[in-house]
């Protein structure tokens, strides 16, 4: 027998070699039935996977991520399978599952039209209603190649080529479709109820733009119809916040092929963009950060030294001076953070010290992977990089969460955290990764609690473990925003020191951080999130004067000066236009306050206030009106 400890603490004994489904069997039926995978000592495995030993074991089913993921990754085969039935001369790419669904990238000359997808859809609920059995094998090297080269499919032998010597080679039967995968699945395809695919596009295999261009499949599929429906719902409701939509129609940025990824602020935007910059500026000043700025353009000595070279040059833009020596623009803050903290002697009484910045930094992201504000070439990060001793770590990072509750509050946002883990690439020795890893889980479970947080094995930056901040918005979709990285390794690259107490030379730990992950990602993310109708205080406009005629400008304008000197952002309409399509303009511009000048506010030197959520609110003063917007903009930075 083993000892299986679940979830909840509790020890349940098992046969051993019993399956995660056995388990879950003896839990309980119920529990069997929505079984999706298990979460084994910390990694996710297969219903089917067999228990040897003492382990801890998480049931997972389709209310958590990972155990979504292993429906969708089966939904993807079935979609695979239909393809391969309907059009057997398609070959086959990639299916993975992701965040909010799965794709199939699939290698044919001919895009997938609408037609073809509601055809796919048919065939699809066709193979869940056979109830298909899936089983699980492997095959040596050498035979799994010879497998997909009988059955002609190209990719799959390229995959099983460039794996590792000795690495297992997994596959997937349901019916008459095998498809090489590491899995995990269900146990049959008639576990699979609600699907609808979504849409399709051309990607790159494996996302290079010099590899052939395929087509790619999205869909979505859940264990009830009704949830499918409210999915639906979402979609056609983010379709409608579209952030790159909203950019145009509302001024505030663009993008143009003449620089791809690198979006064009508009005035409105770039007023919010600064304003944003601002408040993180000050909140981070009243919390003893110093801010600096630092080179575009850095020699290669720089980042061979930090790692980067190694690890990340593929991803940074590198040119040649004109002396022959290679530089690269910056893709990230942190060694010229370091070159702050070596220009002058530090001592024990200075740290922490927490240097912060806005600079702009450069990603050379593939263009298929570019999308909108969220995925860019060129972003400004609000960075800062902490220099702590090891007795400091505790109390540094709870007061970093601090400031990222405080700043997604404002919003309305709510954020879970993740603990991320030891890489293979990972840089340094185990032992001081191993003390960095639990450092950072004290803190967690001082934070939040043991059940409160999740690890993901493997997903850690090269130089040391990291807590991701995951942020979800109004319409239930999770991103990954803040990080919060202990860094063990650059501080001793770079011989970084300090003087201790007994006056001899010790290494700071650097702590890497960002609350909101890059300010274009962020405001891209509050667009869609506010569907453009941004907090008073954030908005580019908040007031919009809007005359009735020409006899009512002069007053207008007086009033326009007045709003401006109490720091209001108000813009003056003062067209040959009907009220009506005045004010209509102003709420699709998501105007907050509409202040409308007639005969009867000029006798009262007043103004008549309309609010872009209450309607008309009637005639109040001027002072009385700038008293209540002003109240409203400290209410949400206080």
């Amino acid at each position: 027998m083993i000892k299986v400890t679940l979830k909840d603490g509790s020890i349940l004994e098992a046969e051993q070699n019993s399956s995660v489904l056995d388990v879950a069997k003896k839990i309980s039926e119920g529990l069997a039935r929505v079984a999706t995978a298990g979460l084994v000592d910390g990694e996710v495995k297969d219903l089917r996977y067999v228990l040897t030993k003492d382990c801890k074991l998480e049931i997972l089913t389709f209310d958590v991520l990972d155990g979504k993921k292993a429906y969708w990754h089966t939904t993807s085969h079935i979609l695979a399978q239909a393809v391969k039935r309907l059009h057997p001369e398609i070959k086959l790419a990639i299916g993975p599952s992701i965040d909010n669904g799965f794709y199939y990238d699939f290698d044919t000359d001919k895009p997938f039209s609408e037609e073809d997808l509601s055809a796919l859809e048919v065939e699809m609920k066709k193979i869940i209603k056979e109830d298909l059995s899936i089983e699980r094998f492997t095959l040596p090297r050498d035979e799994a190649i010879k497998f997909m080269k009988e059955k002609q499919e190209d990719y799959k032998v390229e995959l099983i080529e460039d794996l590792p010597e000795g690495e297992e080679i997994s596959f997937y039967k349901q019916g008459d479709f095998t498809d090489l995968c590491a899995g995990p699945h269900l146990m049959s395809t008639g576990k699979v109820k609600a699907i609808k695919l979504l849409t399709s596009s051309g990607a790159y295999w494996r996302g290079n733009e010099n590899n052939k261009m395929l087509q790619r499949i999205y869909g979505i599929s859940f264990p009830k119809s009704s949830e499918l429906e409210e999915y639906i719902i979402l979609i056609e409701e983010a379709k409608k916040r579209d952030h790159r939509k909203l950019g145009k129609e509302l001024d505030l940025f663009f993008f143009d092929e003449t620089a791809p990824g690198m979006a064009y602020w508009l005035p409105k935007g770039f007023t919010m963009l600064n304003t944003l910059i601002e408040f993180w500026r000050k909140e981070h000043k009243k919390r003893g950060y110093e801010e600096f700025s630092g080179p575009q353009l850095n020699s290669s000595v720089l980042w061979k030294t930090s790692g980067h070279w190694d690890h990340y040059k593929e991803d940074m833009f590198v040119l040649t001076d004109a002396d022959g020596n290679e530089q690269a623009l910056k893709p990230m803050n942190c060694p010229n953070s370091i070159k702050i903290y070596q220009s002058k002697l530090r001592s024990y009484k200075d740290l922490p010290l927490r240097f912060n910045d806005v600079d702009v930094i450069h990603r050379n992201e593939k263009s298929g992977q570019l999308n909108g504000l969220f995925r860019v070439r060129m972003f400004r990060q609000d960075d800062s990089h902490n220099y702590i001793t090891e007795e400091q770590i505790g109390s540094e990072i709870k007061d970093i969460i601090e400031i990222a509750s405080k700043f997604y509050g404002i919003f309305g946002l709510e954020y879970k955290l993740t603990l991320s883990t030891r890489p293979d690439d990972f840089m340094g020795e185990i032992e001081t990764w191993n003390k960095a890893e639990a450092d950072l889980r004290k803190v967690l479970d001082e934070i939040c609690g043991k059940d409160e947080y999740r690890i993901n094995e493997g997903d850690g930056a090269f130089y040391g473990p990291k807590i991701d901040i995951k942020m979800k918005d109004c319409l239930g979709r999770e991103w990954q925003m803040g990080t919060v990285q202990l860094d063990f390794q650059l501080p001793q690259r770079f011989n970084l020191s300090y003087i201790d107490s007994n006056g001899e030379k010790k290494t700071p730990i650097m702590v890497h951080r960002a609350i909101f992950g890059s300010f274009e990602r962020f405001i891209g993310i509050l667009t869609e999130h506010f569907a453009g109708a941004f907090p008073v205080w954030l908005t580019p406009v908040q007031a919009r004067i809007l005359t009735i005629s020409e006899a009512h400008i002069e007053y207008a304008n007086k009033l326009k000066e007045k709003l401006e000197d109490e720091g209001i952002r108000v813009e003056l309409d003062d067209r040959n236009e009907k009220i009506g399509y005045k004010i209509r303009e102003a709420q699709l511009q998501k105007v907050p306050y509409m202040l409308i000048i007639g005969d009867k506010e000029v006798e009262a030197n007043a103004v008549g206030v309309r609010s872009r959520i209450d309607g008309d609110i009637g005639q109040m003063s001027q002072e009385a009106f700038i008293e209540k917007i002003q109240k409203e903009i400290k209410e949400y930075t206080i």
